[in-house]
């Protein structure tokens, strides 16, 4: 994904199952974010990578038929709604002591289930974004990006430690800023 600036989202390219690239960005995305809805949902290391992996199979057959409705977070809806079908068949073929408190809790009759797989899913999806502008931009402009925007440290005090103007780290963090926004714009979620 790496300098791809186009306005065609990253899901409407993985719907060519032949788009490697569409798809590595898609998996290298998510695979963190399933990976903890997964953990999240007592199943352990091997059993979360056989089930990251079924939602992938999934979701090469069932993605160029998903119509993103416009709205944020459709697709990560959709995508958590295949997880929760997967996480039920696992927890019936496996019945333990605890499989009808799990399934009770995939349920999720409050929206609590929800809302936090939506923190784990924007801060995984952030991180995954962070890590390729990080390795677009030199040590500095990302330490001013940081340090002003994540650590809300004063410009000023930025640029003094890092040995530029302030106009400089003003500048950093817009361009940091702006590229995180393009590269999620391709999400179109």
């Amino acid at each position: 994904m790496s300098s791809r600036t186009t306005s065609i989202s990253i899901l409407e390219q993985a719907r060519d199952t032949r788009d490697l690239a569409a798809w590595r960005t898609l998996t290298g995305l998510y695979t963190p974010v399933l990976q903890a809805w997964l953990a999240g949902a007592g199943l352990q290391p091997a059993d979360r990578d056989d089930l990251t992996q079924r939602v992938f199979e999934v979701l090469v057959r069932q993605l160029p038929g998903f119509r993103h409705n416009g709205r944020a977070g459709a697709f990560r809806a959709w995508l958590r709604g295949i997880v929760r079908n997967l996480l039920r068949e696992f927890w019936r073929d496996r019945p333990t002591p605890a499989t009808e408190s799990v399934l009770g809790e995939l349920a999720d009759p409050d929206g609590r289930l929800s809302r936090v797989w939506d923190r784990q899913h924007d801060q995984h999806v952030y991180e995954g974004l962070a890590a390729v502008v990080r390795a677009e931009v030199t040590e500095t402009t990302w330490l001013a990006f940081h340090r002003t925007t994540l650590e809300d440290q004063p410009a000023k005090r930025v640029a003094e430690d890092l040995g530029i103007s302030v106009n400089a780290v003003l500048i950093a963090r817009s361009r940091v800023l702006t590229r995180l926004r393009s590269l999620a714009a391709e999400l179109l979620d």
